[in-house]
């Protein structure tokens, strides 16, 4: 125990003000990493890992274990391969959340790149919803969607309404999967996107019960927005409900004209999730962890 109380005791007999920045910039590293693992099952086993070291290095040093401290010290030097490993996916996204930063972000259009899209996706939507026919429309925002396109089938057309609702339609070769769409042109159809089991992908939160009961177009929605910043529209094929989704969060149950008002607000150039796209009055049923419709 001794021995703790003077290496602490030593280190802060060197304190000054270059310590006192470099511990600042470390404690800000940190606060933005927690930040970004929060809500996630990496900060559970990021509290673990941490728990289990101060144990080890408290021991160790009570009890003067030569062997104990040897462990520690070796493992510290392979502990950055282990993080990385374990938080690809949580190190992915930050990645991405960085290159999608403001002043780094490459420009993708005008104010509103999708501006005559918007419109034409709404009336498709509401066309295909009175038809009861199944829909998933993407649309690519800084996070590009090549790998996604490369599931399917490369259309690489102009956009049109007659395009569009040709593609769902049941005896068409395209009709199974996702639409992506990017600025000006339809990206490509019948794309498989990565699909969640009932909760959220990599996200690491809990499955909400309601999600069970969301259709694969669904979930495959919820699934794209949280692991891109891409914004999903879905017409149940049962139902005939319109959805949106913005990074895992769903509203549901809207018209043409509600639809394009919130896409609009949602593909904005430059918007981000600051704030989320719920309109005032809008119950927490219309999110994704309200009541959800059966099927697809």
């Amino acid at each position: 125990m001794g021995g703790l109380i003077d290496d602490v005791e030593a280190a802060f007999a060197g304190f000054g003000w270059t310590s006192l920045f470099e511990v600042a910039a470390i404690a800000l590293v940190l606060w933005l990493t927690l930040r970004l693992l929060r809500g996630t099952t990496a900060m559970s086993v990021v509290r673990g890992m941490v728990i289990v070291v101060l144990i080890a290095t408290v021991l160790a040093r009570v009890i003067d274990s030569a062997v104990l401290e040897w462990m520690i010290d070796n493992a510290l030097q392979v502990l950055l391969i282990v993080v990385l490993v374990v938080f690809q996916p949580e190190l992915r996204r930050a990645l991405e959340h960085v290159g999608r930063a403001r002043g780094v972000r490459a420009p993708i259009g005008a104010r509103q790149p999708y501006r005559d899209l918007i419109p034409m996706v709404s009336a498709v939507a509401a066309r295909l919803s009175r038809e009861r026919i199944g829909a998933l429309i993407v649309f690519e925002r800084q996070t590009g969607l090549e790998e996604l396109a490369d599931s399917g089938v490369r259309v690489g057309a102009a956009p049109s309404a007659d395009l569009l609702s040709s593609i769902f339609q049941p005896g068409s070769a395209l009709h199974d999967g996702a639409v992506l769409l990017r600025p000006g042109e339809v990206l490509a159809a019948a794309c498989i996107l990565p699909t969640t089991a009932g909760g959220h992908a990599e996200s690491g939160r809990p499955p909400g019960v309601e999600q069970l009961h969301y259709g694969t177009r669904h979930r495959a929605a919820i699934s794209v927005s949280e692991q891109t910043d891409a914004i999903a529209v879905v017409v149940s094929e049962e139902t005939g409900l319109i959805s949106v989704v913005e990074n895992g969060e769903m509203r549901q149950g809207l018209d043409a004209a509600a639809l394009e008002q919130a896409l609009s607000r949602l593909l904005r150039a430059g918007r981000g999730r600051a704030g989320g796209f719920w309109a005032p009055g809008r119950g927490a049923s219309e999110r994704s962890g309200g009541a959800a419709p059966a099927g697809s």
